[in-house]
């Protein structure tokens, strides 16, 4: 808003700093400042409000070490986090821009299904929450508007050097002095290619998977397109809403993720980078470092309140808005196959509850007695219950929540770094 204001009147008033606005990284820097300010100032009277309202969680007696002793514990603290990273990325974000768009929209529309799931859970009493089809209708839905916005937008698409000058070709002419002796034209292309890591030309293009041939490859390779975008947006979503279950776990590996995604929403939004580590060139996705510097920043913030022993916990109004904004920034920039390596400790979360629950199913009806895999699941959980029956017993002494959690953070930064030397490994 700020960024389109003072653009506005650019050409009108003579003020001193104006041109500042137009650099990506002060942007950046002071949204991820503002947002923590904000998470900071804001998030303890919301605290205190929901304290106050006994807007507290409900903890159901498992066997983990500590687990009672959150008993009370304010939740909903998904809305610090929404309103430290919205105020932010509308007043400097700017707001002609379709990613930018999209990606406040991603954190509205989940966030409200996951205020609506907590809103059921503490003040209705009912345990259950929002019935999962909902949520599910709720994520499919996001991933079908990211998916048509992206086909129907003029400016959702990628640039490609044209070999030489041609009546379509971008106007733009871009000087790559140090990486070519050329002068490079762009034109512009609809496009259904995505990175795809360690293979050479690091692109996939899902037309390639079309059943269909002929006139009508280019819409079936955008409809199979569409179909992974509802699944990362779902797939993702879960996943976080699932590794929050300790204090700072999920808050730390999503500011890890958000910083990495805002990397590689850098280079390919810059043609000289692009060009270097030879990966589309996305124009426009610059602006996506903003709103990911603002999500890193209210990220932050809330895990000031949010690290053991956590004084609120996010909830799932948090938790679905976090996953989608990581899913649909990884969608945007062309990023979404490295998901399962950046976000591979939501993966790993995620895949061992459909293990422990498929096993245990699998050998009941086989053997009447249930089998667990983990001796609790998600993951994160097994480090801390004892649990003789599982089949894997490591570790054989039991960590602190700290420990695991400080762990988890350390697995993030090395996926991270991992997923960063993709660009070069193929």
């Amino acid at each position: 808003m700020l960024y389109n204001l003072f653009e506005y009147l650019n050409g009108h008033i003579d003020f001193p700093g104006m041109g500042l606005l137009k650099y990506i990284s002060f942007r950046a820097i002071s949204a991820s400042i503002i947002s923590l300010l904000i998470a900071l100032f804001v998030g303890k009277k919301i605290i205190n409000k929901l304290a106050k309202k006994q807007i507290g969680e409900t903890i159901r007696d498992l066997g983990l070490e500590g687990q009672m002793q959150k008993k009370g514990t304010p939740t909903m603290g998904g809305i610090i986090i929404l309103i430290s990273f919205l105020i932010p990325a509308i007043l400097l974000g700017d707001l002609t821009n379709v990613y930018v768009i999209l990606m406040i929209v991603s954190a509205i529309w989940l966030g409200f299904i996951g205020f609506i799931d907590d809103y059921i859970k503490v003040f209705k009493k009912n345990k259950e929450g929002l019935p999962g089809k909902f949520k599910i209708i709720g994520q499919v839905s996001l991933g079908l508007i990211v998916g048509l916005t992206l086909y129907f937008s003029d400016q959702a698409v990628i640039r490609t050097p044209a070999s030489q000058r041609s009546s379509d070709a971008h106007p733009e002419i871009v000087s790559q002095e140090g990486f070519s002796d050329k002068i490079s034209f762009f034109q512009e292309e609809k496009s259904t290619k995505t990175t795809i890591p360690f293979f050479k030309g690091n692109e996939l293009d899902y037309s390639w998977l079309s059943p269909i041939q002929g006139k009508g490859k280019d819409i079936a390779g955008w409809v199979v397109y569409i179909v992974v975008i509802i699944l990362v947006v779902t797939a993702v979503s879960n996943g976080t809403n699932l590794t929050d279950g300790m204090d700072g776990l999920s808050t730390g590996i999503s500011a890890i993720v958000g910083g990495t995604l805002g990397i590689l929403a850098y280079v390919s939004g810059n043609v000289i980078y692009s060009n270097y580590l030879n990966i589309m060139y996305i124009p426009y996705t610059g602006e996506l470092v903003i709103v990911l510097a603002a999500f890193i920043g209210a990220l932050v913030g809330f895990l000031w309140y949010n690290s053991y022993p956590a004084q609120v916990f996010m909830g799932d109004t948090g938790s679905l808005a976090i996953g989608g904004i990581i899913a649909v920034a990884a969608i945007v920039i062309k990023k979404e196959l490295l998901i399962p390596i950046l976000c591979g400790v939501f993966f790993v979360e995620s895949l061992s509850v459909i293990i422990q629950r498929f096993y245990f199913k699998y050998t009941r009806k086989k053997y009447g007695t249930g089998v667990r895999v983990f001796r609790m699941s998600p993951l994160h959980h097994h480090f801390q219950k004892e649990e003789k029956d599982a089949l894997i017993q490591y570790p054989k002494k039991l960590l602190p929540e700290a420990k695991i959690v400080a762990r988890f953070w350390i697995i993030a930064v090395l996926l991270a770094v991992f997923t960063l030397i993709t660009l070069k490994i193929r």
